[in-house]
C-alpha cells in the first residue's frame, strides 16, 4: 500500500467482515529481540534474520494471492468479487488482511480500476473487456506485513495500456537492481523516474513506498522519482515496499469525495507495481515474488 505524501495519507486498505476468527499466530510471534537488531535515530528500525524469515513467509502468502486472481481476473467479474476472494484467501492461510477497517478503510484490498492511480475500493460494477486494473494485497501473520500489488489485463487491452502496463513493471524492478548498501533512497528514484519519463510516462508524486515489518507504515518513505545520491542511505536489515505509479499523461492526481480513491486529473491511464523488499549485505531481497512466475502480464499460464 502506497503512503500519501501531501496529506500523510496511507495506501490502500481496509477491512472486510468475517467469518469465524482464526489463530493469526500472534501468540507465536518471535521475540522482538530476535528481529529487531537496531533502529536509527530517524526512526529506521534495522531487521535481523528472523524478521527476513518472517517476511519470506507473509510476502509469500501475498504473492501466492496475487497469482491465485489472476484466473479470475476477467469480464463479468466485479471488484466486490475479487474483494471476497482475498478475504477467503487470508482466512484460509491464517493471514488477516492489513487494509480490513485501516483507518475505516472497509475492505480487503485496494482495486484500482484505468485512470484509478490507487487506493480504488471494491464495488458492484463488473470489469469490462479492455480494462486494467491493479489489485494490491497486504497480509499480517505472526505480526509480519506483507505488502504487493499486481497490474491485470481484462480481456484484449489496447496496445497503449499493455506499453504502460510493461513500463511501470520495468520502471519497478529497475528501481528495485539499485538496491545495495551505500546507496540512498534518491537513487531508487532517479531509476524509476529516469526510466519512465525517457519513454514519456510521468510518475506519480503524491504517494510513495514505505518502510514495513512490524507495522503496515514505517520510515523510511520511498519517493519514486528523485536525484541520485540524495535522501536515506541503505544498510543491510532495512525493509521496505517500492510501488511506483506511473501514468500515460501528466502526474498530477486528486482524491475523491470518498477519500480514499486517487485518480489522474486528466484521466489518462495509471499504472503501479509494488514488491516488499530488505536490504541485504550484496543488495535487495524480495519477499513477494511470484512462485507462479506471473509476475507482469499477460498471465498465461493463469488461464
Amino acid at each position: 500500500m502506497t503512503w500519501g505524501i501531501v496529506e500523510e495519507r496511507t495506501a490502500c486498505i481496509g477491512q472486510q467482515a468475517a467469518g469465524p476468527l482464526r489463530d493469526f499466530g500472534v501468540a507465536h510471534m518471535i521475540e522482538l529481540s530476535d528481529a529487531l537488531v537496531g533502529r536509527r535515530g530517524n526512526g529506521i528500525k534495522i531487521y535481523g534474520r528472523e524478521a527476513f524469515a518472517g517476511m519470506h513467509r507473509i510476502g509469500r502468502i501475498a504473492a501466492e494471492c496475487l497469482d491465485m486472481l489472476a484466473a479470475h481476473v476477467r469480464p463479468g467479474i466485479t471488484t466486490e468479487a475479487i474483494d471476497k476472494l482475498v478475504f477467503d484467501f487470508g482466512m484460509a492461510h491464517a493471514a488477516l488482511p492489513a487494509q480490513l477497517m485501516y483507518r475505516g478503510y472497509r475492505h480487503s484490498c485496494c482495486t484500482s480500476l484505468n485512470h484509478v492511480v490507487c487506493h480504488g475500493q471494491p464495488n458492484d460494477k463488473p470489469l469490462r473487456e479492455g480494462d486494467i486494473i491493479n489489485i494490491d494485497v497486504t497480509f499480517i501473520r505472526d505480526g509480519w506485513h506483507g505488502d504487493s500489488s499486481r497490474m491485470y489485463t481484462v480481456g484484449e487491452v489496447p496496445r497503449r495500456a499493455m506499453r504502460l502496463i510493461e513500463i511501470t513493471y520495468e520502471s519497478l524492478m529497475r528501481g528495485i537492481a539499485v538496491v545495495r548498501p551505500g546507496a540512498t533512497t534518491g537513487d531508487i528514484g532517479a531509476a524509476i523516474q529516469e526510466f519512465a519519463e525517457a519513454e514519456r510516462c510521468s510518475v506519480v508524486r503524491d504517494f510513495c513506498g514505505h518502510g514495513i515489518g512490524l507495522e503496515f507504515h514505517e520510515q523510511p518513505s520511498i519517493l519514486h522519482f528523485g536525484r541520485r545520491g540524495e535522501g536515506v542511505p541503505l544498510e543491510p536489515g532495512m525493509i521496505f515496499t517500492i510501488e511506483p505509479m506511473i501514468n500515460l499523461g501528466r502526474p498530477q492526481v486528486k482524491v475523491l469525495s470518498d477519500g480514499w480513491t486517487a485518480v489522474t486529473r486528466d484521466r489518462s491511464l495509471s499504472a503501479q507495481f509494488e514488491h516488499t523488499i530488505g536490504v541485504t549485505e550484496t543488495g535487495a531481497d524480495i519477499f513477494t515474488l511470484s512462485p507462479a512466475g506471473l509476475h507482469c502480464p499477460p498471465y498465461a499460464s493463469a488461464a
